[in-house]
């Protein structure tokens, strides 16, 4: 099985944390980086081939990996000179991977089941799969339904229940054969324009643990629960 790692952004909303260090390698614990828990995962899940797309101080994340041995892998880069979106990177790489393969956020702490993500897409026959999680919304106000400056309906201070992408997807190589390798390619564009051609991506709802470290709170939330569920989200560890 092959991941990818979309590790090339800037981090921004993590500064200042990620000043000097990409967001994949800032510290949880003691002793591990994000991106380090996540190639471990791939590689007890049965992943032996991750590619891992690299741009800003992407060299300081070539150092730190190197190729993969010491996870049991086989590791290889895809270097971002441009910025090129969530799915842009991928483009560039098509030749090199297989007709269904993972593609994930570098940032992302979970105890989800890469493999049964990846098993799933394969079987349903969807040009991409996104792993899905349930979030709740309490609004602080009563909510008011107009229609012509006339109040229509009231509701006081409600909770709206959505779910959202975990940065964690299942895609087929020909899915990506529209698309121009070099030009950016948002995750956003992509499911649009499946949906405008009626070829509805699949959901994978997931309800386990789940933390995108996009910003200094949650950061300090992964960090505070790390040690008790080093266990589970590091079998073996």
């Amino acid at each position: 099985m092959h991941a990818v790692i979309l590790a090339g952004g800037k981090g921004v909303r993590l500064r200042p944390y990620t000043t000097a260090l990409p967001k994949p390698l800032v510290p949880i614990g003691d002793q591990h980086a994000i991106l380090e828990i996540v190639l471990r995962q791939l590689s007890t899940a049965g992943f032996t081939h991750c590619t891992l797309a690299i741009g800003h101080l992407g060299e300081i994340i070539r150092a730190y990996v190197g190729d993969g041995a010491q996870w049991g892998m086989s590791i290889d880069y895809a270097m971002e000179e441009n910025p090129l979106g969530t799915m842009g990177p991928l483009l560039t790489l098509r030749e090199r991977l297989p007709e269904h393969f993972l593609v994930m956020n570098g940032d992302v702490l979970t105890d989800l089941d890469y493999a049964d993500v990846l098993r799933r897409h394969e079987t349903s026959g969807a040009p991409l799969t996104i792993a899905t999680y349930a979030r709740k919304v309490h609004i602080d106000f009563g909510v008011l339904t107009t229609d012509a400056s006339r109040v229509v309906a009231f509701t006081e201070k409600p909770s709206i229940d959505y779910r959202v992408s975990m940065g964690v997807y299942g895609v087929s190589r020909s899915t990506l054969d529209v698309y121009t390798p070099g030009l950016p390619l948002g995750f956003d564009e992509l499911v649009l324009d499946l949906l405008a051609a009626q070829r509805a991506p699949h959901a994978y709802e997931f309800d386990g643990y789940w933390l995108d470290i996009g910003r200094p709170d949650d950061y300090d939330r992964a960090n505070a629960e790390f040690t008790i569920r080093k266990s589970h989200l590091l079998k073996g560890a």
